[in-house]
């Protein structure tokens, strides 16, 4: 046989592969869609009233007040997190031991539990009273929002508190030592060196966590604080519109979890570009 009876790398015919499995699972997909869409479509829903309400003023107050109680719960969230998860890092066994205990007790009780129990909380404790200060009802204190605020902030700290820990702990402790060295204290440490590169692994589940508040928001309408599930049933105990204002309520939150979760991409993708310019310094150095 010569050398030009070889098949040359031109003349090799390539196959492409159908996936016959793909496809299959793209037309159910689509047939599953196309069911759930006629579902709607010819389903007792008037979509006009849908339209109609909103923009209404009682669901876009609602709205706000719903990112109003996320907002500040996520805010006292993280801050209690960042305390406890340095304590549970402490040498201290008291400490230590204490962060345990408030991160079991309030990751055991269901956070509707916790709400209700907040909100209640003048059946055990009529008055607050700060001796030779004041001394005010419970009830004028624990209002919907500021139980709420204390509820979901209290239990979202217990959580976040694991977040921020594995975020801390993902920072070598050659990072720390290298900081003491050039005479930085643990404060300054920790808040120029060991968080900045710890956020890199903070913020995705902090964002999903974040993400998971704004619906968690809606079981504060059992204790009457208007977010926009207690605005959307207002309306549609009068009107009789129970699916329109529901789809309503649907609309906001996608919109405003779609919003998040842009906001997170860009967050994330800012500490990953930050991780890597101080990694390449490092190598520098």
């Amino acid at each position: 046989m010569s050398k030009n009876d070889l098949n040359t790398p031109d003349e090799y015919v390539f196959v492409r592969k159908i996936h016959y499995g793909r496809y299959l699972a793209v037309a159910l997909i689509i047939l599953l869609l196309g069911i759930i869409v006629r579902a709607f479509v010819v389903g007792k829903i008037a979509w006009a009233v849908v339209g109609e309400y909103l923009f209404d003023r009682d669901i876009m107050a609602g709205i706000v007040n719903s990112m109003i109680l996320t907002v500040f719960v996520m805010v006292v969230g993280v801050m209690l997190a960042v305390t406890v998860a340095l304590m549970a890092g402490s040498k201290n066994p008291v400490l230590r031991y204490t962060a345990r205990g408030y991160m079991f007790v309030f990751r055991s009780v269901p956070i509707l539990l916790q709400l209700l129990i907040w909100y209640n909380l003048a059946l055990i404790f009529p008055q607050i009273t700060i001796p030779f200060v004041v001394s005010v009802s419970t009830t004028q204190v624990l209002t919907p929002f500021v139980a709420a605020l204390l509820a979901f902030g209290i239990a979202q700290g217990a959580y976040t508190t694991e977040v921020i820990r594995s975020g801390l702990l993902s920072v070598g402790r050659g990072q720390v030592e290298a900081a003491a060295s050039i005479g930085m204290t643990y404060s300054q440490s920790l808040y120029r060196i060991i968080i900045p590169q710890a956020m890199r692994v903070i913020v995705p589940p902090l964002g999903n966590e974040t993400i998971g508040m704004v619906k968690y928001t809606s079981l504060a309408s059992v204790i009457q604080y208007r977010e926009i599930i207690y605005s959307a049933q207002s309306i549609y105990f009068a009107s009789g519109r129970v699916i329109e204002m529901l789809m309503v309520c649907a609309f906001w939150y996608a919109l405003v979890i779609g919003i998040l979760s842009i906001v997170q991409g860009y967050i994330e993708r800012y500490y990953n570009r930050s991780s890597r310019g101080s990694a390449a310094g490092e190598a520098d150095l």
